[in-house]
């Protein structure tokens, strides 16, 4: 029999407006299509166990996500939402963001049987991703501070790349301020972009 965690109530809880009624609806769905889930908060969402972990969900200010672990042998890859956000389905705004109940239900039971079977998640080929360059207001900064400077010398492509991403992605001239004084002050502390769920 599944299990329920109350991290996961307080989650729900604590998330935007918008977002609870998502939550609460995949939540819902996920239980009713795999009486046996067991749910954990893993990386600080809330995810769902059934012989291993097969789906997760979580919500942020302005969107809430939905996703199977192992998206590409349930999905595949062509239709490019799983690139808007971290889940399957791209960045959601409210429940008609998603599939039909039926159609996710399906998802849910092919992803056990993955899970039934053993199946593993593909690995990703190294070098897959294209490298983006390091960010010219990322490069002053970083002449200014030795510490940051070593640190991200220090770090794989795929490290340097998680803060290049954060910078580049920043919409307005505010946010990636922010971002790039939070980036020097953890990289002067040698931390990589996840530090925060590298411990979980």
């Amino acid at each position: 029999m599944g299990t329920r965690d109350p991290r996961v109530d307080a989650y729900i809880t604590k998330a935007a407006p918008f977002a609870r009624p998502i939550l609460v609806h995949v939540r819902e769905l996920v239980h009713d299509a795999c009486p046996d889930a067991v749910e954990q908060i893993k990386w600080g969402m809330p995810h769902f166990d059934y012989k291993g972990i097969f789906c997760g969900m979580a919500a942020f200010k302005a969107h809430a996500v939905f996703g199977f672990w192992k998206h590409e042998l349930l999905l595949g890859t062509d239709d490019g939402k799983w690139k808007e956000a971290m889940g399957s389905f791209g960045c959601l705004k409210s429940v008609r963001d998603l599939p039909s109940k039926a159609v996710l239900k399906q998802l849910v039971k092919r992803a056990m049987k993955l899970n039934d079977d053993g199946v593993k998640s593909p690995k990703t080929k190294s070098g897959t991703r294209e490298p983006i360059p390091t960010p010219a207001d990322l490069k002053a900064a970083l002449a200014k501070n030795a510490k940051a400077r070593k640190t991200y010398a220090s770090f794989p492509p795929s490290a340097q790349r998680d803060y290049n991403e954060w910078l580049v992605e920043a919409k307005q001239k505010a946010t990636r301020e922010k971002r790039l004084a939070t980036a020097i002050a953890w990289l002067a502390e040698g931390k990589r972009r996840h530090w925060k769920y590298e411990s979980c």
